[in-house]
């Protein structure tokens, strides 16, 4: 994956706004399953649904109520072995995968898209069902970008070629691009059907075979979205996906000597480990897309309403669960207290509950791992003397649920400033110059993203060529209609 450093000012935010209206009106027309039928849950190898060779399950978990909804079969390197054995012979010279024209495989994007948009109202209820992102936001926002990012891949089959070089000599010289064989992929918990999306459009685009392991956490929409691909016309052991966990199906996925490469996004921490493994079995090519603590800054001149409302948006999307989210807010110390009391005030008004119910903007984190890691870290918070002005407790007896919670008074050395929290805990830090600030920015092991809020375009410019980010956003975060990466496989 390959981050191109871009910054996009408020017209295209207002397109987005627009569009986005739009899209919320479009998903309150389509009313949520809450009981959705879980119709795919074993193994997916050359187009067939097999039980695992161990005939062990594990179990996926409403992360709304705590309670299990099936169980899935639990994949691991015997199941590993026989899916890329599937995607080798899929992708063996003479296949009817390897003799496609490159514009049919663009065809069958196209016709996987139409499938999903067919199926999206039940596809974002079993998103809500196993992921607890609320039902509006599923609709609106995962299934509409899945289903551009499919078609976006599909026009680029038949238009990524080489080139005729002119050299000296009476030679012919030409360069021509192959797709690299078989693609592990292993995909995160956060935004399942997303993810899928990011890794599978390129690859499939470009004539690769893949092996994904979806997070055990989610698997369910993975799965079902491997039937549409067959539905599709995708030939047998194109892609094959086996659910299953890190340390088993993933860890076999990175060191198999039969996958060409691998592409991962998760934490950090697992992420250091995918290189290694590539690296002590065949050296396969890596991709890898971890985690962030990026920098939400906001100078004095910003307009305030607008900077408060996007930097809540920054933080508390998605649960507090993305790897870009802006989950460092430094905030010019001339407007610092009133930042904080606007954010506090926001963040108390946050509605929380039933991700099913569309009043309201926030479900459960993803588990009870990830829940206690979440109240951990806003204890540390406390204990290292931040301000909790907003939140900090669980809410109701059942499920993950977490306040939104805000804190003030944040050093860069505390826990809650420096590590990834991955949920709804707003620090909000100040500062007073903006060489202090840059540096400040950079004391992190992360470079994911930034965002500068000022209406003053000098500054902006100044932070944006300074900031060291994959990704600086202007006058908002995260919000793009644009795809801003650039994804090679």
């Amino acid at each position: 994956m390959v981050f191109s450093k871009f910054a996009l000012l408020r017209p295209v935010l207002n397109g987005f706004k627009a569009s986005n209206k739009c899209l919320t009106s479009a998903a309150a027309q389509l009313e949520p399953n809450r009981e959705p039928d879980i119709l795919y849950n074993k193994i997916f190898i050359n187009n067939e649904w097999v039980d695992s060779v161990s005939g062990k399950t594990f179990p996926t978990v409403n992360p709304s109520t705590g309670e299990v909804i099936c169980q899935v079969a639990e994949g691991d390197k015997a199941d590993v072995d026989k899916a890329v054995a599937a995607a080798t012979d899929a992708f063996k010279i003479g296949s009817p995968w390897r003799r496609m024209d490159a514009a049919d495989r663009g065809l069958l994007l196209y016709r996987l898209a139409d499938l999903i948009e067919r199926d999206k109202s039940y596809l974002a209820s079993l998103e809500t069902l196993d992921n607890g992102k609320p039902y509006q936001v599923a609709m609106a926002t995962d299934l509409n970008l899945v289903i551009k990012c499919y078609r976006y891949y599909a026009g680029w089959a038949d238009k990524y070629h080489g080139k005729l070089l002119p050299i000296s000599g009476d030679f012919h010289s030409y360069t021509r691009h192959e797709p690299v064989g078989v693609c592990g992929q292993i995909i995160p918990w956060n935004f399942p059907l997303l993810m899928q999306a990011w890794k599978l459009g390129p690859a499939l685009a470009m004539g690769n075979t893949v092996v994904m392991k979806p997070a055990e956490q989610t698997p369910l929409t993975a799965n079902y979205v491997a039937q549409l691909a067959a539905e599709a016309g995708f030939p047998p052991g194109v892609l094959n996906i086996v659910p299953g966990y890190g340390p088993t199906a993933g860890a076999a996925i990175a060191s198999h000597m039969g996958v060409d490469k691998v592409a991962f996004t998760g934490s950090t921490e697992i992420g250091q480990k995918i290189p290694v493994m590539a690296a002590q079995s065949n050296l396969k090519r890596v991709t890898l897309e971890l985690g962030g603590k990026s920098p939400n800054i906001i100078l004095s001149d910003a307009d305030l309403s607008e900077a408060v409302e996007h930097s809540h948006f920054a933080l508390f999307f998605n649960q507090g669960q993305c790897c870009c989210a802006g989950s460092r807010t430094f905030v010019e110390e001339k407007i610092y207290d009133e930042f904080v009391e606007r954010s506090a005030e926001r963040a108390r008004k946050r509605t929380v509950g039933d991700p099913f119910d569309k009043s309201n903007e926030q479900g459960p984190q993803i588990d009870q791992e990830q829940y206690d890691k979440v109240m951990s870290l806003i204890k540390s918070g406390k204990d290292d003397g931040a301000t909790l002005i907003a939140g900090g407790n669980r809410i109701g007896d059942k499920g993950y649920f977490i306040e939104p919670t805000v804190f003030s008074n944040v050093e860069d050395n505390m826990r809650i400033a420096k590590e990834e929290i991955f949920g709804p805990v707003m620090q909000i830090i100040k500062f007073k110059t903006m060489n202090e600030l840059i540096d400040r920015a950079h004391d992190t092991i992360y470079g994911l993203a930034a965002s500068v809020f000022t209406n003053d375009i000098d500054k902006a410019n100044y932070l944006a060529h300074h900031l060291r980010a994959g990704t600086v956003w202007l006058v908002f975060h995260m919000h793009s209609p644009v795809m801003n990466l650039v994804v090679t496989c």
